[in-house]
């Protein structure tokens, strides 16, 4: 029986990677407080990322009153963002705002089945939930309509930015200089950005880096960070892009997804 009554308290864990020694002890101390942690299941070739969240939680939950579920992900609909032309995002944003009332809708369900009364429930977050990720967003909306008063607590964890740096051993800026962290949509669209020397890139389906002249530009990439798989090249861009595609692409056949993420640098 859960100690909390009356309220949902809702924990946004940030897991950085998925590494077990990426989570901090707080992260750890809210995930074993837990009476729920829900995790998504994906469907197709992604399946792996549900079972590295179990992982996890095998590895650092010993708590044996704390429940881990699965839920099966809804499948987003509409076009995606990397098809939509700029400035024509209507049908693209409409299609994630229902993609988003459809996982409150299930994480309500679980609720309902499983804490009726109340209680603590944890969500796994890649990364942490601040940067370039909607849990908060989606929490907003279970806030709007679950019957129980929501309070959302936020574990920050390590970045994608974090682990691309570290693995590197490289700062994320230069001596006194400004960093632009965007997505690869707005680097392929807008080219590089104004006033700034280093370029950090989340979310790079298609390899927007491609698309620059890469004169002057150095790379620091990687995928899978901390984990065993990582993989990681650096080096000017007009030498080691065309090695990145390949790496990526072929580490994308293997396991069936990639996470990745690269900074830039001019001079």
């Amino acid at each position: 029986m859960t100690g909390v009554t009356g309220v949902i308290e809702l924990s946004l864990v940030g897991i950085g990677t998925g590494n077990p020694e990426h989570l901090t002890r707080q992260g750890a101390a809210t995930l074993n407080a837990a009476d729920l942690i829900l995790i998504p299941r994906k469907s197709g070739n992604k399946a792996d990322l549900a079972e590295l969240r179990h992982a996890l939680c095998a590895a650092v939950v010993t708590n044996p009153a704390t429940r881990v579920v699965d839920f099966d992900m809804p499948r987003r609909d509409g076009p995606n963002i990397d098809d939509v032309a700029d400035g024509a995002n209507v049908n693209y944003l409409a299609g994630v705002h229902r993609w988003h009332d459809a996982i409150a809708a299930v994480w309500q369900a679980h609720i309902t089945a499983h804490l009726p009364a109340g209680g603590r429930l944890a969500l796994l977050v890649w990364g942490d939930p601040s940067l370039y990720d909607s849990t908060l967003r989606i929490a907003d909306r279970l806030a709007q309509s679950l019957p129980l008063p929501l309070r959302v607590t936020v574990v920050p964890g390590i970045t994608a930015l974090q682990a691309l740096t570290a693995a590197h051993a490289i700062p994320l800026n230069e001596l006194n200089a400004p960093v632009t962290i965007t997505t690869g949509r707005q680097l392929r669209t807008h080219g590089w950005p104004a006033g700034v020397s280093s370029v950090a890139v989340l979310l790079d389906g298609d390899c927007a880096f491609t698309q620059l002249d890469p004169a002057g530009l150095s790379i620091w990439w990687g995928a899978y960070l901390g984990m065993p798989e990582q993989l990681c090249l650096s080096g000017p861009l007009a030498q080691v892009g065309e090695q990145i595609l390949q790496q990526r692409q072929a580490a994308r056949a293997a396991h069936g997804w990639i996470m990745d993420t690269y900074l830039l640098r001019r001079g």
